[in-house]
């Protein structure tokens, strides 16, 4: 199996377990970016009500890119050329374009959290750097391996987080009252905590199915993807949100410190950071071959997880990560909205072979499904347009509908705001 392989995956070698993908989701969310999500609600949200919109969210956005990963059994495609069913062969290129772009600030805000927590154990201030790079080529020599290196170490990796997420658990839940109580900072509207919660869930969305394309059950694997990010996110998150109370910042060795985890939270900021890095290089990777076809896999892998490490070298990425988690949202929930739509509303039938077809009917009007990038463009004006009440909803609301009215009209007009695929057979 290659490094990344775009093709699509044949029915005989789907054979990657439910619990691998599980694990596979597990190991890339109980990572420091879930901890500083519920960081970023410390200042300004009370216990109650921020354990009570991460739930809300978790699960809001955890069943989103849920529902979508029986596609990757379906077509046995990767997310980027699934997406050309609904945007078109040109359209779909947007997405990658941004996924690729994006995961390089991933990569950077993984290996920044990291290196600042085992830098106070080992080395100073001044180790920050190196353990940053050495993190990323770490991570990146994993995924040059090809999916199954991932799972392996996934394997080793996932039960070791577990173990001490408990004792971050134990850490935290022995905290005094009086730190949780701590004095807040500021306030911070409800609807803008929720969106930042589910930001952070779909910003999962363009990898719904990279790995769910190697399990054979559609019902099992969607249940697996779920499980790996709600669960994760409703444990990591109250952790972050405690740690940063009780050391009155969100930076993340001080929110070790404050919970006295020590040697122990280094070895979980370092190990998450790979697990999910793994997951950020990958998608990367295939983003660009998938803009790039005759690029080299390992090259590939060893150029974008080489890249991201140098970008780690500056912590503008952590300063900014709530602003970051509504950027995602906002470009991310309406994609969700458009791909929903596409393959579990109108349900008209797609072929694998169509979606590689380069002079086929997903590469007509200049490779843009109008009706797609419409849709796209709506649900992304709504959700900048109602962060005040709550942009997720609406946001999504708007591309479904959208993307549908649109998809008929084409279809009784017989205009090229669709692009229509051959039947299937």
């Amino acid at each position: 199996m290659q490094a990344v392989e775009i093709g699509p995956v044949a029915p005989g070698e789907r054979t990657q377990p439910a619990f691998d993908l599980f694990l596979i989701f597990a190991g890339a969310n109980i990572v420091a970016t879930t901890l500083q999500v519920g960081a970023s609600l410390a200042a300004h949200l009370g216990w109650k009500e921020a354990l009570g919109l991460i739930g809300a969210g978790s699960v809001a956005g955890a069943l989103l890119v849920a529902a979508l990963s029986p596609v990757g059994p379906r077509l046995g495609a990767p997310s980027v050329v699934a997406a050309r069913a609904a945007l078109g062969l040109r359209g779909a290129g947007l997405v990658a374009a941004i996924l690729y772009v994006t995961n390089f600030a991933w990569i950077a805000v993984n290996n920044v959290i990291a290196a600042s927590a085992c830098a106070r154990l080992l080395g100073g201030p001044r180790s920050e750097p190196a353990w940053a790079i050495g993190l990323g080529i770490a991570a990146t020599a994993i995924v040059a391996g090809g999916p199954r290196a991932v799972a392996l170490a996934d394997r080793y990796a996932v039960p070791l987080l577990f173990a001490i997420g408990l004792l971050l658990t134990w850490a935290c839940l022995r905290l005094p009252e009086a730190a949780l109580a701590a004095p807040l900072s500021g306030g911070m509207a409800r609807s803008r905590a929720l969106d930042i919660v589910i930001g952070y869930q779909v910003s999962w969305i363009l990898m719904f199915a990279d790995y769910s394309r190697y399990t054979a059950s559609a019902r099992k694997g969607a249940l697996a993807v779920f499980l790996g990010l709600a669960v994760t996110s409703f444990w990591f998150m109250p952790l972050g949100y405690a740690a940063a109370r009780a050391a009155r910042s969100d930076d993340p060795g001080a929110m070790l410190d404050a919970v006295h985890l020590g040697a122990a939270g280094a070895v979980l900021l370092a190990v998450a950071t790979l697990t999910t890095n793994f997951v950020n290089i990958y998608l990367s990777s295939l983003a660009w071959k998938s803009l790039i076809p005759k690029a080299g896999g390992r090259g590939t892998v060893w150029s974008v997880g080489i890249l991201g490490a140098a970008l780690s070298l500056s912590k503008v990425w952590l300063d900014r990560y709530a602003d970051f988690m509504l950027l995602l949202g906002g470009l991310l929930v309406p994609v969700g909205g458009v791909l929903l739509a596409r393959f579990f509303l109108l349900r008209r039938p797609v072929r694998a072979a169509d979606l590689y077809d380069a002079s086929g009917p997903l590469a007509r009007h200049g490779g843009f499904s109008l009706s797609g990038l419409a849709a796209w463009a709506a649900g992304g004006a709504v959700y900048f347009l109602t962060r005040g009440i709550g942009a997720t909803l609406p946001s999504l609301a708007t591309s479904v509908a959208v993307y549908w009215a649109a998809s008929l009209a084409a279809g009784r007009s017989g205009s090229p705001l669709e692009v229509r695929e051959l039947p299937e057979g």
